[in-house]
């Protein structure tokens, strides 16, 4: 091993952990073991489950999934379905955020209409922001909506040049916004996606060079590094009909060593997309000073075919050479992930509000 760099625990704000309903692709268990081997300490759970987290029935069954499965920390969403603004008061007090999908989404939650946008808007009381799956037009619509309520909204996955520009422009008009970027979407464009096939289709999809180029250009305007880990089976991406997305959680730290080693951003910079702001952002409980994650920064390696922890089974990086490597994970004192090898156990963590 060479030199040896401590990270504060890492954060990722976006990802799917499939439970309940779907614990076949991944469960609580499985997600936060391949978040604790991708160097992360927190994650935030996504709504879009079956049933989908909209009301206080199942949240509660996802919190109790959490608490018995859960080896990291873990937040969870509630989700925006057609008719439940009346129940946000009582989701917010125990989710992370609320999160809105206006477009093409996997599963049955999204907001296809104006009143029904408004009427989620209204009724949120917050702390945790509106998080939104806007592309597009989209990006403009929710933007307005930002400056007619006030309420913050936090833009998830964000992977369009004009996109990034636009929320840019509300930034330093003062709108209280704030956004995050995927390392699929900083490192594979529309070519990776033919080369992939069903292995690189996700939503949004991946882009054009000009873009991935433009989000790295405009890096300094984003807040996260999220990695929308959505786990699929390899029998479901093989079968007719794929369903959309990728495993992220075990590749995103060494993928942004990589760029750091490559001068495209710098180590704090890292620390800020990857851990402090998404604290602030989402109201999470300070770093503390026993939970950290070493990394050898120097580690040349390739990601492989299989051997991850993540349900899942695979990545759209296998193959791809990297260089920095996790070398163990420190949570609260315990030795949680050393040498390759995880030391936690279902149920030994935290469910966040």
């Amino acid at each position: 091993m060479g030199s040896s760099l401590r990270l504060p625990g890492l954060v990722d704000v976006h990802v799917h952990l499939r439970e309940p309903g779907q614990t076949h692709k991944e469960d609580f268990a499985s997600g936060t073991a391949a978040a604790l081997a991708g160097g992360f300490t927190t994650v935030l759970a996504m709504p879009n489950t079956q049933p989908p987290i909209t009301t206080p029935r199942v949240l509660e069954l996802a919190r109790q999934a959490a608490q018995a499965g859960a080896r990291c920390d873990v937040g969870i969403f509630a989700g925006a379905g057609p008719d439940n603004a009346s129940l946000l008061p009582a989701l917010a007090a125990h989710s992370c955020g609320l999160k809105i999908y206006l477009d093409a989404t996997f599963g049955p939650l999204r907001v296809n209409d104006l009143p029904t946008l408004v009427a989620h808007f209204n009724a949120w009381p917050g702390p945790g922001p509106i998080a939104v799956h806007a592309e597009e037009n989209s990006v403009p619509l929710v933007l307005g909506m930002v400056a007619a309520s006030g309420q913050r909204v936090h833009f998830c996955h964000i992977s369009r040049r004009v996109e990034l520009e636009l929320i840019a422009r509300a930034k330093e008009r003062g709108l209280p916004v704030t956004c995050e970027v995927s390392p699929h979407h900083l490192f594979l464009t529309g070519e990776d996606a033919a080369r992939l096939g069903a292995y690189g289709q996700m939503r949004p999809p991946l882009q054009t060079g000009d873009d991935r180029e433009g989000l790295w250009e405009l890096l300094h305007y984003v807040d996260c590094i999220a990695t929308d880990h959505a786990p699929h089976t390899r029998e479901e991406k093989a079968s007719g009909s794929p369903p959309p997305g990728v495993p992220g959680l075990e590749t995103a730290l060494p993928l942004m060593l990589t760029a750091v080693h490559a001068g495209r951003l710098t180590l704090p910079r890292l620390i800020e997309l990857m851990s402090s702001t998404a604290r602030h952002i989402f109201g999470l409980p300070a770093a503390e000073s026993d939970t950290f994650v070493e990394v050898d920064p120097d580690a040349a390696w390739r990601f492989p075919e299989r051997g991850w922890y993540t349900r899942a089974g695979w990545s759209p990086f296998a193959g791809r050479e990297a260089r920095g490597r996790v070398v163990s994970v420190r949570l609260r004192g315990r030795d949680v992930f050393l040498d390759g090898k995880l030391n936690a156990e279902p149920g030994t963590s935290r469910v966040l509000f």
